[in-house]
């Protein structure tokens, strides 16, 4: 497997169990249980839990945030999205890679055509959306990822059933 390929599966398992300990949080602190409690089971404090967990919702405007990333995909704007990256992002995918992997999909799929709706869930610290993607011959899923200063933690094109799978 290509060492990239296991940094992005290892990602994606932390981005999934991530989201199953958000579950758990908010069920036991929907049943009552105190955020220290909760915290001490985290192994951190009551405060760092209320942090992390406490406000479930995603970043109010993530849809357009991710409206936005996909239209300036679609438009070749590679600079408008890597302008979006935060720093790790920043230092690990070029415009020409983004460029070169939007290609790739055009080659197997066709021409892009449109978007479908936007699912935005709040995972920890982050709002991840997902987003059905069109093109001419098949459809794919944009995963972005925004961290709360609305910068791109992760970005992803996927086959749907990859997608489903996560």
């Amino acid at each position: 497997m290509d060492p990239l390929e296991s940094v992005r599966a290892a990602y994606d398992a932390q981005q999934r169990a991530e989201a199953v300990t958000a579950e758990a949080v908010h069920q036991a602190h929907e049943a009552g249980r105190t955020w220290q409690e909760i915290g001490e089971a985290l192994g951190v404090s009551h405060q760092t839990a209320v942090q992390r967990y406490g406000n479930p919702s995603p970043l109010a405007d993530a849809d357009e945030l991710a409206r936005t990333v996909i239209d300036d995909l679609a438009h070749g704007r590679w600079s408008d999205v890597s302008a979006r990256f935060d720093t790790t992002m920043r230092e690990q995918l070029t415009d020409e890679a983004l460029a070169f992997g939007w290609a790739e999909i055009a080659t197997r799929a066709g021409a892009y055509q449109n978007h479908g709706d936007i699912t935005a869930v709040r995972i920890g610290e982050v709002t991840t959306t997902n987003t059905r993607l069109s093109f001419e011959a098949g459809d794919f899923v944009a995963r972005i990822t925004f961290r709360d200063d609305e910068t791109i933690a992760g970005l992803f094109i996927l086959n749907p059933d990859a997608a489903a799978a996560m």
